[in-house]
């Protein structure tokens, strides 16, 4: 496990780190409300499909626990407003609204109970898919550690590390996997402009923890794949479409090809909660478009001129260019339409 916690529950409210003062400040703040919540999702304060869906359940619980109802119809109509507000932070991540949806069945399940057992069985759902994602993601780090090898290089893009889910990570919980059954494993991990993820993040969470880890520029990807420098490349995702499709943090796709080109395996790690089944292909998957000053700032300082800027937060890797899915519950291989589909039974 890792030797922080990237979101709790404590005496009715919700404690993260925030994410964007990493490696410089380890930093903790306190939600009161789902605004709160909301808020520190939207602006990154907490980020990772796996860690948002847990935000996203805690917040709807902040809600209940806070709302001052008590009439049953108003309350619930309350809470309808509280998952939409909370669902509209952030489009591409599958698991916000995976969790926002288990949040609501539960809530329309216990209904016609009393309003303050109703906030405390939400509470206990919310704190249940905080528990289930730390198991989750243990799982996922002992079915893909059969995939690395001893003394691999594995390189990583982004962070899909204990700071992306409750604990442990989806991507780097393979990588904890494996060392922990004593495989020898040393990671490359990209900078990942322009939110610069894999520098402030993976490279502090890896050293933090005791695993090797050198850092890159993004730009040098080509030039360590072409030197025979990486054996494996090993990502998350924020969502998976059904035939295998994968959207994750931009740049992603230009690794794959890099990866494909050089006889790389390519690896996909995360729950079945990131995969959704009913989204045919990557092509109707959302990109989320961000602030230009993410590019053209760095800290607070401008780096660039005023120019026109795009800045897409995600990309698409089709599904051909993916060697495995790694999930909790086993490996998919291509054809992912088919194999994807046989990890639900």
């Amino acid at each position: 496990m890792s030797t922080f916690k990237t979101i709790e529950w404590k005496q009715d409210r919700v404690l993260m780190i925030d994410q964007r003062k990493l490696p410089l400040e380890e930093v903790y703040i306190e939600c009161l409300t789902y605004l709160d919540v909301a808020r520190a999702i939207k602006e990154m304060i907490i980020r990772g499909a796996p860690a948002i869906g847990v935000a996203a359940a805690m917040g709807f619980a902040l809600g209940a626990i806070r709302s001052n109802c008590k009439d049953k119809r108003r309350f619930l109509d309350e809470m309808e407003e509280i998952a939409a507000i909370i669902s509209s932070t952030r489009p591409t991540a599958v698991n916000l609204f995976w969790a926002v949806n288990r949040m609501k069945k539960i809530l329309y399940e216990i209904k016609d109970k009393e309003i303050e057992l109703i906030k405390e069985r939400l509470v206990e759902e919310a704190e249940r898919i905080y528990r289930e994602d730390v198991e989750i993601c243990k799982r996922i780090g002992k079915v893909g550690s059969q995939l690395i090898k001893d003394g691999s290089v594995v390189l990583t893009h982004c962070n899909a590390g204990a700071l992306a889910t409750a604990g442990y990570g989806t991507a780097l919980g393979v990588i904890r996997a494996a060392s922990e059954s004593g495989k020898s494993v040393r990671v490359i991990a990209t900078e990942t402009r322009p939110f610069l993820q894999g520098a402030r993040l993976t490279a502090w969470e890896l050293k933090k923890d005791g695993l090797p880890v050198s850092l890159i520029t993004d730009s040098m990807a080509g030039y360590v794949m072409s030197k025979g420098l990486v054996d494996a490349v090993l990502v998350g995702a924020d969502r998976i479409a059904s035939n295998g499709d994968v959207a994750n943090k931009i740049g992603t796709y230009s690794l794959s090809i890099l990866a494909k080109f050089h006889n790389i395996p390519f690896y996909v790690a995360a729950p079945i909660s990131t995969i959704d089944f009913s989204c045919p292909s990557g092509e109707l998957i959302p990109i989320e478009e961000r602030d230009i000053c993410e590019v053209t700032h760095v800290q607070g300082r401008r780096v660039a001129p005023d120019v026109k800027v795009l800045n897409p937060a995600f990309d698409i890797t089709p599904s051909e260019n993916v060697s495995s899915i790694i999930t909790e519950n086993g490996i998919a291989s291509p054809p992912f339409d088919g194999s994807l589909k046989k990890l639900l039974e």
